[in-house]
């Protein structure tokens, strides 16, 4: 159970010094969990341990949200300064993120056509 954490944060902190090093726009633990799942991948299958770990850093979610309601809590003046620009790109990301997700679907929902090559053998 802690070597599993360990490798959870490890990659978190791998992550944060290769976004911190190259200078890339992108956050650490995102970076982090990309190499996970590369680890993941190469390895084939998650650990049994790995994935109770991280089943229980899920479930207990909604704690990992307090920081950040604090950051804004703290930056409240700064948001409502900047409310247009925020409330824009709030908006902005939802719709792009709504429509790429139903075009996505639409793409995966669709039925083999009738000719295929695959239907016909399968």
């Amino acid at each position: 159970m802690l070597s599993a954490l360990t490798l959870i944060l490890s990659c978190q902190l791998a992550g944060e010094l290769v976004t911190r090093f190259l200078g890339l726009p992108v956050p650490g633990p995102v970076a982090g969990m990309v190499l996970l799942f590369g680890l993941l991948a190469i390895k084939g299958s998650v650990p049994e341990d790995v994935g109770s770990v991280a089943d229980s850093l899920l479930r207990h979610l909604a704690l990992l949200f307090v920081p950040a309601g604090v950051g804004v809590m703290a930056h409240m003046g700064l948001l409502g300064q900047d409310w247009l620009p925020i409330s824009v790109a709030l908006v902005g990301s939802t719709l792009a993120t709504i429509a790429v997700t139903a075009l996505v679907m639409n793409r995966l929902a669709r039925p083999a056509p009738e000719g295929n090559a695959e239907s016909e053998n399968g």
